[in-house]
């Protein structure tokens, strides 16, 4: 397991914070979100982050580097409901010469519903692994 980065409850210590909405569809019988779909948050929050440091994903992609989910962790700490405003929070962590951390906060209305950490790998279009952009490695803790 590559996950040794630990997501503080404190929104100050984030880089970054994305808004997004709860829509009905992302809920379940109990009118809860269901734990599928924190994942998709965690994904629009990272594309946008990139694309608010200048790096779009999409021409990330044209320089030959993608960023593979290697590995996932959510603790859920409150249940996320439709129509809640949430704000993702999100900070880069740790890295190596080809991986990287991501570090989430989820609230509502600044409280903590939920935390999360994603190990990415970046690999070529083959899928082998290559060093990491130097763009990202000078933004790593």
């Amino acid at each position: 397991m590559r996950l040794d980065l630990q997501p503080t409850t404190d929104p100050g210590d984030y880089a970054y914070t994305h808004r997004l909405r709860v829509r009905f569809a992302e809920t379940d019988a109990m009118g809860i979100v269901h734990h599928s779909r924190y994942l998709p948050y965690l994904e629009e929050a990272r594309v946008e982050y990139l694309r608010a440091l200048g790096h779009p994903y999409a021409e990330l992609r044209k320089d030959g580097v993608d960023y593979a989910v290697l590995e996932a962790y959510v603790q859920y700490r409150q249940p996320l409901r439709f129509d809640d405003e949430v704000q993702v929070h999100l900070r880069l962590g740790l890295a190596t010469r080809a991986t990287f951390q991501m570090a989430y906060l989820l609230t509502v209305d600044g409280q903590p519903r939920a935390t999360a950490v994603t190990v990415h790998g970046c690999v070529n279009p083959e899928g082998r692994p290559v060093r990491m952009p130097g763009w990202l490695a000078e933004l790593r803790q």
